[in-house]
């Protein structure tokens, strides 16, 4: 287990890996299943260095422009070979990629 991890987080390790082995997976996955589920939530709770990156995604395809993030926008814009993105505001990334979507 990682030095990073808190006491906390090998117990949690630890009950995830056996619920996983008692369930019928194998060692291996069992333990990948555990690491894996204590990482997310050490990430989601902001206690990594990597869970301070933001996303590089362009967003959920199901939510309208206006509610994505700039980052977000910039990443579409930049899919779509959106010249000039980097110096636009949000408002205008949206405009720009309803023009050419």
């Amino acid at each position: 287990m990682p030095r990073a991890w808190s006491a906390k987080d090998e117990r949690k390790y630890e009950k995830i890996r056996k619920s996983q082995v008692e369930e019928g997976t194998s060692e291996e996955r069992a333990e990948e299943i555990a690491a894996r589920t204590v990482n997310r939530d050490r990430r989601e709770e902001g206690r990594t260095k990597s869970g301070l990156r933001s996303t590089m995604g362009t967003g959920n395809p199901t939510t309208s422009l206006e509610e994505r993030t700039r980052r977000e926008l910039y990443n579409r814009a930049k899919q779509l070979h959106i010249e000039g993105r980097s110096n636009m505001t949000k408002a205008e990334l949206v405009r720009a990629i309803r023009k050419r979507a």
